[in-house]
């Protein structure tokens, strides 16, 4: 899937981070340098990666002065020995940066219940630390050091006052968010106040209302780190972040594996917000939807069988509509998008219609739908992608 990103700002721009990385057959380790303060958000997957454990104790201090990801090892279902061995990533970078291990962040992924060769890890850290620098070639390699079935890397920031707010992230197949199924890391020169609020606020209206496949890892870490002192508007920032976190977001869906479309679902007329998110998840992560939109399928009737199973309130006078746009990420804090055309399917339960305008509709890259309740006021939204062929192929062949 092609969309239109072009990022203003990288993590390299944030005053007080260098990183770097590098990406071999075997996998890939990336490390940054950031002192400052930290919050974070995990999987609540019952069987969390060692690097999870390992780093929601780590930070409980609200201090990171730096983190450490490798890529093609998850580093889960791995015991003891896991846990030593994030402990012991903590501890390679702790010993060049002359800190605490309690100090440094720890994230794997790839396969599940393999341990981590630990010596070709230290041979990466040997190789990658002394390339650390605040170039924006730096901030490329980071991002693809720690990619595993991406397609593209994803990296996404903003100008806000004088400060910036910018992040990368990596993620292709189980996202299903509860927190994020990926790893997110986001950096700003800001003097962030209420830092764990603000970022547990964010991930749920950002990462949180993705879903490409219906599997949560086991390794989901949303970071953010503040490494300076300057002042922003709260408010603008909050905005910025949001917006950060929602193009990452989104980048992440449309490189869902094997994915040709992006869709977004607009739920309103819900009888709170939280039943308009469970009924727009609910259509987003449908497998029947999502294949009917990779085939370009006018099957209505898919979405009312995924809110009829959502298990929120309505009644039959539910109006849906669809729509086909372009979207880009702008620099001027927000996503923007141009509607290329629409039509409604269902106006308060009836039927109003065209088959063939449906299905010109659902060709488009990015497909909307508009979803009305009819039963409160309460609104949200979820991101997800199509499902296709080629999904399948990938992930039956994962290990080999």
């Amino acid at each position: 899937m092609k969309l239109s990103y072009t990022s203003p700002k990288l993590i390299t721009d944030v005053e007080g981070v260098e990183c770097s990385g590098l990406k071999t057959e075997k996998g890939g380790l990336g490390i940054v340098k950031c002192r400052g303060k930290v919050a974070g958000v995990f999987t609540k997957n019952k069987f969390r990666a060692a690097p999870v454990i390992v780093t929601e104790e780590n930070i409980a201090n609200g201090f990171l002065e730096g983190i450490i990801v490798n890529s093609g090892n998850a580093n889960a279902y791995t015991g003891k020995e896991g846990i030593k061995n994030a402990v012991k990533m903590a501890e390679m970078l702790a010993e060049k940066l002359e800190c605490s291990p309690k100090d440094v962040a720890v994230s794997s992924t790839g396969i599940i219940g393999v341990q981590l060769d630990m010596e070709w890890i230290g041979e990466m850290v040997e190789k990658v630390y002394p390339k650390l620098g605040n170039y924006d070639q730096c901030s490329w390699e980071f991002a693809k050091s720690i990619t595993t079935t991406d397609a593209f890397t994803k990296q996404w920031g903003l100008g806000v006052d004088d400060a910036v707010v910018a992040g990368v992230a990596k993620g292709a197949g189980m996202i299903a968010p509860n927190m994020a199924t990926m790893l997110a890391y986001i950096f700003t020169d800001a003097n962030v106040k209420r830092i764990d609020e603000l970022l547990k606020k964010t991930v749920s209206k950002t990462f949180n209302s993705i879903t490409v496949d219906g599997d949560t890892s086991t390794n989901d870490t949303v970071l953010l780190i503040s490494t300076g002192s300057k002042e922003v508007n709260e408010s603008k920032f909050e905005r910025a972040l949001r917006c950060v976190c929602s193009v990452l977001a989104e980048m992440i869906v449309a490189d869902g594996e094997g994915a040709t479309k992006l869709m977004r679902v607009f739920v309103r007329g819900a009888e709170s917000d939280n039943d308009a998110y469970i009924a727009a998840k609910t259509v987003a992560s449908s497998t029947l939807v999502k294949t009917a939109l990779f085939g370009c399928d006018a099957n209505w009737g898919r979405i009312i069988a995924a809110l009829g199973y959502s298990g929120v309130n309505m009644d039959d006078r539910i109006t849906i509509e669809v729509a086909g746009c372009e979207w880009r990420a702008d620099e001027a804090f927000g996503l923007s998008k141009r509607l290329r055309k629409s039509t409604k399917i269902l106006d308060k339960g009836r039927y109003v219609g065209n088959r063939e305008n449906i299905m010109k509709i659902m060709k488009n890259d990015v497909v909307e739908f508009y979803i009305d309740l009819g039963v409160g006021n309460g609104k949200s939204c979820a991101v997800g992608c199509d499902l296709s062929y080629s999904y399948v192929e990938l992930n039956s062949k994962y290990t080999t």
